[in-house]
This record gives structure tokens, C-alpha cells and sequence, in this order.
């Protein structure tokens, strides 16, 4: 199966942004119109757009979802959405407005029942998204480490019904240094389950990488807004 790339737009205060490691301080804008930049990867063929709600996973809310709705509405695309991400009422609110895929991470370790529920609920609708800071899961933007191992997590939520896992090794996210390959494919064996690689797909080699090893998705940000390939090239790299 050829390995299904997501471009990134992580928002925050409704420009489109980059985080280093997930440091909000560490910030670079690349936009200042997140529907702008969707559109641009709908028009080179993306399949996916990948939209993280930065300020929605810091202040626990949704804040800037009128971009992600936007996008869904307007744009021949598939949008999984993450971040602020915290009730049944906010996934109902992105999954009736045309989103594809919902993202829940935070709320997966602080109430991993709730996470079940939603899961059994709404089926493939619902992504687990498991961002790990030295194979422990991070929460609420990446500001609090838990003390839940990452494939521990996974193996519950895949047990329960769970189809897709979002992994996100913090320490490589934004650094363009190369995705975590390993601990992608020690999730996905845990899990028996599809895994998306998030974090440090810095090159064409990478995507090569991750594709020789069966990985079923990866997430991109940093390196098609740095130039360091075009997502035409991304697409026609996995489809070789």
C-alpha cells in the first residue's frame, strides 16, 4: 500500500504556523491564512490536509475551527482536524460541518474511557493521536509529560475499536532531522494497526523510508514550507 501524505497547517492565532519541538515559543509563520495554504496543497493534489488547532490544544477549546470548516467546505479534500479537541460536542461539531477525521490526544490519556466511548461511537471518524516525549505521552500541547508509555496507550485504544494512530515524536517534530522510523513501526506491530508518521520528514529519502517500511501515512509541515521538496514531488516520490 503506497504511503498517503498528509501536508500540515498548524494554526495559531489564525496565522499558519511551525513550532520547534512543540515549543510555543519557538515559532515561525509561514501564512497568515490557513484556507490560503489548504487551498495551495488541494490545487498540487494532496488527498489529505492535516490541520492542527495549536491554540485550541494549549487553552483546551476550540479556537480557530472556522479555518478547518472552511476548508472541509470549500476544498475537494479529506481534513482530519486535531487540537482543543476535548467533548463528544466538538467532535460532532467538526464531523457535521465536513470534516473526515477528528483528532483526540489529551483527552485519550486524562480519560482514556471517554476516548473509548467516542471510538466505539464514531468508528474510523476517530483518530488517536499519541505524541511521545522519550516514548512517554505528552499532553496539552505538548506541555505536560504523563507517565503513560506511547505503545501502551496504543495497544489499548487499537484493542478497543481504534483503526488510526497519529505518532508524533516530539523531539524530532520541526527539527527536519528525520522521522522517528523506528518507533513508528514498533506502534504500528504493537497496534496491528494503520500509523502515521508525524515529525522531522525533512527529504524525498525519508518518504522513501517510511514507504520501504510499510508506514501507511506521514505528516508533513516544515519541509514543504522550508523548499525542501514540493508536495507534486512528495506524491509522485510514493507513487514510484
Amino acid at each position: 500500500m503506497t504511503l498517503t501524505i498528509y501536508p500540515a497547517i498548524d494554526m495559531r492565532g489564525g496565522n499558519c504556523v511551525r513550532l520547534l519541538q512543540g515549543d510555543y515559543d519557538k515559532e515561525t509563520i509561514y501564512g497568515d491564512s490557513p484556507f490560503d495554504m489548504a487551498q495551495r496543497f488541494a490545487a498540487d493534489g494532496a488527498e489529505w490536509i492535516h490541520m492542527v488547532d495549536l491554540d485550541g490544544a494549549k487553552d483546551g477549546k476550540r479556537v480557530n475551527d472556522r479555518f478547518v470548516i472552511e476548508a472541509a467546505k470549500w476544498l475537494n479534500v479529506k481534513v482530519q482536524i486535531g487540537g482543543g479537541i476535548r467533548s463528544e460536542e466538538d467532535i460532532l461539531h467538526y464531523l457535521e460541518n465536513g470534516i473526515t477525521r477528528v483528532i483526540i490526544g489529551s483527552i485519550a490519556v486524562s480519560n482514556p474511557q471517554f476516548a473509548i466511548e467516542m471510538i466505539q461511537k464514531y468508528g474510523e471518524q476517530i483518530v488517536v493521536g499519541i505524541d511521545a516525549k522519550n516514548g512517554y505521552v505528552a499532553t496539552h500541547g505538548w506541555i505536560t509529560t504523563s507517565e503513560v508509555k506511547a505503545v501502551e496507550l496504543s495497544k489499548r485504544f487499537a484493542d478497543a475499536g481504534a483503526e488510526t494512530f497519529i505518532f508524533t515524536d516530539i523531539a524530532t517534530d520541526g527539527t527536519l532531522l528525520g522521522p522517528n522510523i523506528a518507533a513508528v513501526c514498533e506502534m504500528a506491530e504493537v497496534t496491528g494497526k494503520n500509523v502515521i508518521a508525524s515529525g522531522g520528514v525533512s527529504s524525498l529519502a525519508d518518504l522513501r523510508a517510511l514507504n520501504a517500511e510499510g508506514v501507511r501515512g506521514a505528516i508533513v509541515g516544515k519541509a514543504l514550507y522550508e523548499n525542501r521538496f514540493t508536495l507534486n514531488e512528495a506524491l509522485d516520490e510514493v507513487k514510484k
